[in-house]
């Protein structure tokens, strides 16, 4: 079948007769195409939601009467003297883009494409720039996330400030019907505005508007794009399970994970290594709840020790090849490895869909509803508890430190107290079969934090079999997020954030995009702490990632060889 990739036959597990026997048993891929709500649950309220998010699985079809407008605002973007498109998102809104632009990139002669994701003021400034010069897309499913919402009033003012009046002239809007965005953009004349189906959850979102709209202002050919999700699609209607290559891959994950291999560990070629910032929200989101979870782990530095819990991905695109030295090294495990290749850049719309059908099979496999997220509402309400105190008071209150080593405070969560005693000692919680994440909210541009941590993640994996992983906030509260608060309790969490040198005022608001930041880091250590997660909460002093490298290298001497 043209532009689906190949896989390679997936390897033999102890379960993976029987997975597919229930597969089979459940008429699963009728069901999942013929969005027989009863497939998901028996309980009418779940029903009514699985409704909703189910269009993902008609993405081809409902988009071939968009694309003549989607291929006429982009040229008209072209030819209107913009240097820059700037993408205001937050998870499925934003990331799928995001991999599009690093997988295949922005043709010559179109506008350069960043995308922010990130209320970090130095990250606002930077993605701001060239305001003058620059059109803005405002992506929000729901029309009112914080902080795409935060970042499109920075943008305004920073129009306004250069003298376009006509600042909603400069903005594009993605949203849902009728939602508060699409009310906006229609007020204020938004120079374009793109309703899409609001039957597609953002994580399952990349082969539509939220994917096609960015990916055309990149100057790449949509029609090809969506067929070749549309040629995936029908590949995954292969009524022969071991050769649908979607549900192929979702047996190999739920079978891995029933084995004690949850953690999926992709191994990309060069061209393809941001792929895993998109598996990462869709997996850890979709299959992280009910303490059930495959957890992705993506970019694991070279020399990573590795225990018996991975499942490996190969992603190849044709020509090139994974490391060779992980790949044998994870081999020698006894890991099973899923090997897929991918034709050429676009077929990377073909995967979006592979990786869908495969999640939404993991899930039903695991007995969990791959639609929904109900803990990540949970760091949102404590992030806005935070921000109204501050809105009240004057000030965001913040744990207290049990101890500050070189200016950085240390917080440790009740979980981790009680088990360690003392913040210094978090690592000595590390067991087979956990896994670290890394969470900082700073900069992705900042570099000395960002070594540190790498340096720090290189040095875990060098001395313990134990997975790691690394995310940015607040782009993982919207990503891996639920999988840290719905999954299973083998997560340990590292919460870094910094006192705020240069801080960005939020037009209109009593808080700022400091404030937000901090707000939203320690909310969701409390989250977590609530939960009783093994969690460490580190406040660095302004401008000082010296600092942080003195205490991760004393935390290293707590992690059990």
């Amino acid at each position: 079948m043209p532009h689906t990739g190949s896989l390679d036959p997936v390897p033999a597990l102890p379960t993976l007769d029987a997975v597919y026997a229930r597969l089979e048993q459940a008429s699963f891929l009728d069901a999942l195409w013929q969005r027989t709500l009863g497939a998901w649950s028996s309980d009418a309220a779940v029903q009514a939601a699985v409704a909703t998010r189910l269009g993902w699985l008609g993405a081809a079809d409902t988009m071939r009467p968009h694309l003549a407008q989607v291929r006429a605002a982009a040229d008209d973007i072209r030819t209107a003297g913009f240097t820059d498109v700037v993408l205001l998102g937050m998870g499925g809104s934003s990331l799928a883009p995001e991999v599009i632009r690093q997988v295949i990139g922005v043709r010559d002669g179109w506008p350069r494409f960043r995308m922010l994701d990130s209320v970090n003021p130095g990250a606002v400034r930077e993605a701001m720039a060239q305001a003058a010069t620059s059109l803005f897309i405002i992506a929000s499913k729901s029309g009112g996330t914080i902080e795409p919402t935060v970042m499109a009033l920075e943008a305004r003012r920073r129009l306004v400030a250069a003298g376009h009046e006509d600042w909603g002239s400069r903005m594009v809007a993605i949203t849902d019907p009728d939602t508060l965005l699409y009310r906006q953009a229609q007020q204020e004349r938004f120079r374009h505005v793109f309703v899409n189906p609001p039957d597609v959850g953002g994580r399952f979102s990349a082969l539509t508007l939220f994917g096609l709209v960015p990916a055309a202002l990149m100057g790449l050919p949509v029609d090809t794009l969506v067929e070749r999700g549309a040629a995936m699609a029908e590949a995954c209607r292969t009524p022969t399970l071991r050769e649908n290559p979607g549900v192929a891959l979702g047996v190999a994950m739920a079978a891995s994970a029933a084995c004690g291999r949850d953690k999926l560990t992709l191994l990309p070629s060069p061209s393809l290594s941001s792929f895993g910032l998109w598996v990462e929200q869709l997996v850890a989101e979709s299959t992280g709840k009910d303490g059930h979870g495959v957890i992705p782990i993506t970019g694991e530095p070279p020399r990573t020790r590795y225990g018996a819990d991975r499942l490996v991905v190969t992603l190849s695109l044709a020509g090139e090849s994974p490391d060779a030295v992980a790949l044998e090294t994870l081999r020698a495990t006894g890991a099973p490895v899923v090997s897929l290749t991918l034709d050429d850049p676009l077929s990377l719309a073909a995967e979006f869909m592979r990786w869908e059908v495969a999640t939404a099979t993991a899930g039903w496999l695991l007995g969990v509803n791959p639609f929904s997220e109900p803990d990540v509402a949970r760091a949102k309400a404590a992030t806005g508890a935070l921000v109204s105190r501050h809105e009240r008071e004057g000030h965001l209150p913040v744990p207290a430190a049990a101890v500050t080593i070189g200016g950085v405070a240390l917080t440790a969560s009740r979980a981790t107290a009680a088990q360690t005693g003392s913040p210094e000692a978090f690592l000595s919680q590390v067991h087979p079969g956990d896994y670290l994440t890394l969470l900082a909210y700073v900069s992705p541009s900042d570099s000395g934090v960002t070594e540190a941590l790498t340096r720090f993640r290189t040095a875990v994996g060098a001395q313990n079999a134990v997975a790691t992983s690394f995310g940015y906030g607040p782009r993982y509260l919207h990503s891996t997020g639920q999988l840290h608060k719905g999954g299973p309790d083998s997560g340990l969490f590292i919460i870094i954030t910094s006192e705020t040198a240069d801080d960005l005022a939020i037009p209109g608001a009593s808080y700022t995009f400091g404030v937000l930041e901090t707000a939203q880091a320690v909310g969701d250590f409390t989250s977590l702490d609530d939960l009783g997660r093994r969690c460490l909460l580190l406040r660095l002093p302004a401008g000082e990632p010296a600092a942080l490298e003195t205490v991760l290298n004393r935390l290293l001497l707590a992690l059990p060889a």
